[in-house]
């Protein structure tokens, strides 16, 4: 049975501003996608956002589905508050491209399924502790129209990294969480809203050495109690076509809370359409102490996907004119030209 407090709460004024705040991000969100140009997303591999924390700059690709899911121990305690919590997580992330090819729809559910052992309090805790629905676009791809120059007179130049590939691919989240079982899980007694929005910077470099560079400044819980700015850094290392490892550092700061957790895991490619993973975190200090270990996969569904081309650039039309004209002048027979001798 609903109480009637969740009545009252849904009355609140704080509600009311919060889902219109949403409302206004989602509609500037949806102006600035509307009048982008289409770009290829899709790539031939799987492009997954596990094992890390960090989301890349890419979606998925137009009618793409993909899951992503992963199992965590995880170990809590708190030198000061004497406390301990083990147990284990459940992240599930499903993303959709939809629209366009930059556009994807991202829902992110977290359950958490541990012991809470303290002098005051000892209670088995289970739950969804927030689900996260949100979009994200990609607003500017430096390899868009871009072809690397050929140097006819050095191999070298031709096979050496091109610093072109260094400027970032920029991308944007808005979204919001509900937080269900927040007090359940909560560090503080402080009472935190339903609905707490979420936005996000995100940034991607290709770097030498088959790495890429992935950054993620976040402002999540906007106009809650516990609001938090944050970001995260990945660095990613392709050692072969299965093979990839990562490390990570992730820093949040908020009025009552703040940690650096830093991750270290490794990818494997079984398919064009299905990655394992493996990840430790592990935080810098004891107040509290985090460790988490866990193994997950991702998995698409792209039966659905038509491929869709970048645009050719005017420059690159004029010379395609100028090669079509070229060939029509070659077939004409010049006055001067010698007839060929059959032997």
């Amino acid at each position: 049975m609903i109480k009637n407090s969740t009545f009252e709460f849904l009355k609140t004024p704080y509600l009311k501003n919060s889902i219109l705040m949403n409302l206004k991000l989602l509609f500037v969100f949806i102006c600035i996608v509307w009048f982008q140009n289409s770009d290829a997303q899709y790539t031939d591999d799987i492009n997954s956002n596990r094992p890390g924390n960090s989301m890349s700059a890419f979606s998925v690709g137009k009618t793409v589905f993909q899951l992503e899911s992963g199992v965590n121990y995880l170990d809590e305690s708190h030198t000061i508050l004497d406390y301990e919590a083990k147990g284990y997580g459940v992240d599930l992330t499903a993303r959709y491209g939809f629209y366009k090819e930059q556009l994807e729809a991202v829902v992110t559910l977290n359950y958490q399924n541990d012991y809470y052992n303290s002098d005051i309090l000892n209670q088995h805790r289970n739950g969804i502790k927030t689900t996260t629905i949100g979009f994200k676009y990609l607003f500017y791809d430096p390899m868009k129209n871009y072809e690397k120059p050929t140097n006819v007179f050095s191999w070298k130049a031709n096979h050496q990294y091109d610093w072109h590939y260094i400027i970032p691919s920029v991308a944007g989240y808005v979204g919001f969480n509900l937080n269900s079982h927040k007090k359940l899980f909560s560090r503080t007694t402080e009472t935190i809203g339903t609905f707490g929005p979420k936005a996000m910077l995100i940034t991607q470099n290709i770097l030498p050495k088959s790495c890429v560079l992935i950054t993620n400044i976040f402002l999540d819980q906007y106009g809650t109690s516990m609001q938090t700015l944050g970001y995260v850094v990945t660095l990613t290392k392709g050692f072969n076509d299965q093979w990839t490892g990562f490390i990570e550092n992730k820093g949040l700061k908020n009025d009552y809370y703040s940690d650096g957790i830093f991750t270290a895991g490794a990818a494997y490619l079984v398919s064009s359409s299905l990655q394992l993973d493996a990840s430790v975190s592990r935080n810098y200090k004891d107040t509290p102490k985090l460790l988490y270990a866990g193994i997950g996969a991702s998995w698409r569904f792209d039966g659905n996907y038509d491929e869709v081309l970048y645009r050719t650039p005017k420059k690159e039309k004029k010379k395609d004119k100028s090669k079509k004209s070229k060939e029509k002048e070659k077939t004409k027979k010049r006055l001067d030209e010698v007839p060929s001798v059959k032997p």
